[in-house]
């Protein structure tokens, strides 16, 4: 196709000069993978990110733990100051930077959060599909170090897949799910360190208040930290 062709309607136009100006944006390795497989997921997964950036929207500088091949950042700098990723695997990380838009340039850099906080304050935090990865025993320590780096103001948001969701969830979806929980366990966890809590069911796409042990996944918001 000759790089000077043209739509029928000209409307479109400003998809073929994206094309010719800043090439086609490549999928990054997870997403790839999805795409590959299971494409309905990429809804789900960019529905989550979607709930991320509104109840963050406004905030200065967030705080992404976990961001893998960070498919859903974009949406939440829509919303945003300023977001910066950390993820602890390398190919990730790497991935992401080497796919990096200037448009939408963010930090992303490896950090591993159980060994230590972020330095930083931020004024939001968010914690996507990480926390079914932690042991229990670490839960506290992970969750702990990700809110040593918010303000006493700042918002934290958990989402992972629920308890009851593992009978349904694919060989590959399952694998290192090692600490799922269900709404009222994800809620305790998340008020030892906030003292409001509120947790949010998801089916699909859809992020509801209706019965949390029907929901396929949970997103908990934490507010007003605890000091002590």
């Amino acid at each position: 196709m000759s790089r000077t062709d043209r739509t029928r309607e000209p409307q479109y136009q400003a998809c073929l000069d994206i094309r010719d100006q800043k090439g086609v944006a490549r999928l990054g390795l997870m997403t790839n993978q999805a795409w590959e497989d299971d494409p309905r997921h990429l809804l789900f997964v960019l529905a989550r990110y979607k709930f991320v950036a509104k109840m963050l929207s406004g905030r200065t500088k967030v705080l992404e733990v976990g961001c893998a091949d960070a498919v859903g950042t974009r949406l939440v700098q829509q919303e945003v100051g300023a977001v910066t990723a950390i993820d602890f695997d390398p190919a990730f990380v790497r991935d992401v930077n080497e796919r990096m838009s200037e448009r939408w340039r963010f930090e992303c850099r490896m950090h591993d959060i159980l060994n230590g906080p972020v330095p930083g304050s931020f004024d939001g935090a968010y914690t996507m599909d990480v926390l079914e990865h932690i042991p229990a025993e670490r839960e506290r320590l992970f969750v702990r170090n990700i809110v040593s780096s918010v303000t006493e103001t700042g918002v934290l948001i958990i989402g992972t897949p629920s308890i009851q969701s593992q009978a349904w969830a694919s060989p590959l979806s399952r694998q290192g799910h090692v600490n799922c929980k269900d709404a009222p366990g994800l809620k305790q966890l998340m008020a030892e360190f906030f003292h409001n809590v509120f947790v949010f069911s998801m089916n699909d796409e859809v992020v509801h208040t209706g019965y949390a042990a029907m929901a396929h996944y949970l997103l908990a918001v934490g507010c007003t930290r605890r000091t002590a």
